[in-house]
């Protein structure tokens, strides 16, 4: 899996490719948590865009830096989701508490 990261103001952007499973879920947790203890961002988008696949432990990544984003007063948001990695993050009930948007400019736009 390739992460690429990009600041705007307060907010991370995460751009994913590849396979965010469990032999690549600790480092994107890792890169997203040394770039929250700088606390130079509020906010975390997550491209999917380009990943191709995504598990449990991709999952588990995901709400987890939901709740330490939440607990800083941020927000998280996803967006270009294809259909298999829709179906699993609404299987996985993440969409229920992570808004997801089409475009990365939309998610931007959503957080203000």
């Amino acid at each position: 899996m390739d992460i690429k990261l990009i600041k705007r103001k307060n907010i991370l952007i995460v751009r994913l490719t590849g396979e965010l499973d469990h032999h690549t879920a600790l480092k994107l947790k890792q890169t997203i948590e040394q770039e929250l203890s700088k606390n130079t961002v509020l906010h975390l988008v997550i491209n999917l865009k380009e990943l191709s696949f995504i598990d449990s432990s991709g999952i588990g990544v995901i709400l987890g830096r939901y709740r330490q984003f939440k607990e800083k007063g941020g927000q998280v948001v996803l967006c270009g989701l294809n259909r298999h990695t829709e179906r699993i993050l609404q299987m996985g009930g993440v969409l229920k508490v992570i808004k997801a948007f089409h475009t990365e400019n939309e998610a931007i736009n959503a957080l203000g």
